[in-house]
């Protein structure tokens, strides 16, 4: 029985769209172990594929393959403390899982690199896969082949709260939305924004944030999918957030703030309230930089 811990991941990062990602203290805990049939068990009750279209098996079935191996039943048992389809990584998180867990049954097989790329390949960009494998902040480009990647750990006097709607939003919904084509400006926009936003996290200089997270690319046409997304921006920047973006595809909500900013999470959750937004969730959460890890077996 292999056991593993995976992190929910937060992606673009404001204007780091597809290449930006960040690993965070909320967690799906998987067992894994090899059986003569399939049998999946959801252990908190969530409803989850039981047969074969299940991503941990899927997943670890593709690298069996990529081994030379064939995989023709398996016991998994999950826990899934990552809401679903909330633009926090929860498809990645099942990859990754199935793709660690997998390799520790073979014998540790394929190395990290190898497991970098095959998780993007299975998921198609690397900037939710990447950071749930490896942790802390992920910088990462996907040539169709390989990923090129820089993990950078952030020891900073952060928090983060992720504001978590009560509704669902596919990431086939949020893509549909996103122009064909792009403005020369707006790209320009983005690139730079994306590189102060990582030099000012890693270097602790916060009052840059607001600005890093600034978007022309993905932002302004996923907001409309968000009811309450303007509003919640307004309240996290009231009560002192150094930048909020929309999680991944969303419809999740990330703020940023300082360790000191005291009870950020308890006046955010009261203000929504107030403002007719009491079904939104406040999960306060810290960067982790350790990414999935295969515990005590």
């Amino acid at each position: 029985m292999v056991n593993i811990r995976i992190p929910a991941t937060s992606a673009n990062l404001g204007a780091g769209f597809d290449a930006l990602g960040l690993a965070v203290s909320m967690y799906n805990y998987v067992q894994m172990e090899e059986s003569d049939r399939l049998e999946i068990i959801s252990e908190d009750g969530a409803q989850i594929p039981t047969d074969e279209n299940n991503m941990i098996f899927t997943a670890a079935k593709d690298l069996y393959e990529v081994c030379g191996k064939r995989l023709d039943g398996m016991k998994i048992v999950q826990t899934n403390g990552i809401p679903m389809t909330r633009g926090l990584g929860s498809s990645s998180a099942c990859i990754v899982a199935g793709l660690v867990g997998a390799n520790r049954l073979l014998g540790s097989p394929l190395c990290t690199d190898d497991l970098v790329n095959l998780s993007a390949q299975i998921e198609g960009h690397p900037d939710n896969t990447a950071p749930a494998l490896l942790g802390g902040i992920v910088t990462a480009v996907f040539d169709g082949k390989r990923v090129h990647w820089v993990k950078q750990e952030v020891f900073t006097k952060l928090k983060l709260a992720a504001v978590i709607p009560d509704f669902e939003l596919s990431t086939a919904k949020a893509r549909a939305c996103l122009p064909k084509q792009i403005d020369f400006k707006d790209a320009v926009y983005n690139l730079s924004r994306a590189a102060l936003f990582s030099a000012s996290l890693l270097t602790g200089k916060f009052e840059n944030l607001r600005t890093g997270v600034d978007d022309r690319l993905h932002q302004p046409y996923r907001i409309g999918l968000i009811p309450g997304a303007n509003e919640v921006f307004d309240i996290v920047y009231a009560h002192g957030a150094y930048a909020a973006y929309i999680s991944g595809a969303g419809p999740t909500i990330m703020a940023i703030a300082d360790e000191e900013n005291e009870f950020f999470a308890g006046k955010v959750r009261f203000s929504l309230e107030n403002a007719g937004l009491g079904s939104w969730r406040v999960a306060e959460l810290k960067i982790d930089n350790t990414g999935t890890e295969i515990q005590d077996e």
